[in-house]
């Protein structure tokens, strides 16, 4: 397709309110960034801006501008992840090679649909350049965010949600296109269908007791205060990936009792910011640690 209509064609998508991110030409892998994390050197100026590696996620956007000047230079595919557009996909499969057998990805989800005396309603859908059938829902308001699952609905059915992407309408692969086959506003996804993929719950969780004699808490909680910073000052690289799981470490026991916010969070910050980190990156990456560290409290009795 040339270049002007991938534009807008992507321009289109983020009017819907989808963010749109750069695929590599005729292909369904992103084009940026160019490197996995754990090779981010720096070199991609955005990750450089943002202080650590920046995937294609945060780099979606619905920004005219951003997007008018991405798909300007290259015939570039469309991706929209499904994350931030609020959007479940459904994949619907369909068998391989010269003489197919079995069921279809739609013969699944109608058997799942009856099972649960529910019809498959109208929705915004795109048929795949294999055939295939996306089926565009609108992710719940409420409730757990929905992540990609693959075959756990049955053969042939696939979902992307949270952390995933699709091909958008208007791309090709392999030479292949994407079609808009039923071009309308994506319905909300089915109840039945959010409670089949939604995790399962986390087991209820007691605070971990760590008993120390002697009143020795505070030397205890010191060390591993310490023990954490260490852990990202001494890191040969990915200094960011080390700040968070420090930042998990320490909230565990801000979420405990046995440590103020403050301590922990002046510490990790001095930590970050020393081995070259950015201020706000460094913010970010602790209180996101302490958010995930509260799941699991754990506590220093005297």
């Amino acid at each position: 397709m040339p270049t002007a209509d991938l534009l807008t064609a992507a321009l289109a998508h983020a009017e819907r309110g989808w963010h749109v991110f750069p695929l590599r030409p005729n292909d369904k892998r992103p084009a940026f960034p160019d490197h996995p994390a754990d090779d981010c050197t720096g070199r991609d100026p955005r990750c450089r801006a943002a202080g650590r590696h920046l995937g294609w996620e945060p780099r979606a956007t619905c920004d005219p501008d951003r997007i008018r000047r991405a798909w300007s230079t290259r015939p570039y595919g469309i991706g929209i992840a499904c994350g931030p557009s609020r959007l479940v996909v459904v994949d619907l499969d369909v068998p391989k090679g010269n003489a197919p057998t079995g069921p279809t990805g739609l013969d699944t989800l109608a058997e799942l649909a009856a099972a649960h005396a529910a019809g498959i309603d109208a929705t915004y859908t795109v048929t795949t350049g294999r055939g295939g059938t996306h089926l565009y829902y609108r992710h719940p308001a409420d409730g757990p965010a929905l992540r990609n699952t693959a075959g756990a609905l049955g053969p042939m059915v696939d979902t992307r949600a949270t952390g995933g992407y699709v091909v958008a309408a208007g791309s090709t692969v392999a030479g292949r296109p994407y079609t808009v086959d039923l071009d309308t506003d994506p319905a909300p996804l089915p109840a039945w269908l959010a409670a089949l993929l939604a995790p399962a719950p986390l087991p209820p969780q007691r605070p971990v007791m760590v008993a120390l004699p002697g009143g020795r808490e505070r030397a205890y909680v010191w060390a591993a205060v310490e023990r954490e910073c260490a852990r990202v000052t001494t890191a040969p690289d990915h200094h960011n990936d080390a700040l968070y799981l420090a930042s998990v470490a320490l909230g565990q026991l801000v979420a405990g009792g046995s440590l103020s916010a403050d301590e922990a969070s002046t510490a990790l910050e001095h930590a970050g910011i020393s081995v070259g980190l950015r201020h706000r990156a460094v913010l970010r990456t602790i209180a996101s640690g302490f958010r995930a560290g509260a799941r699991r409290p754990r506590q220093v009795a005297a």
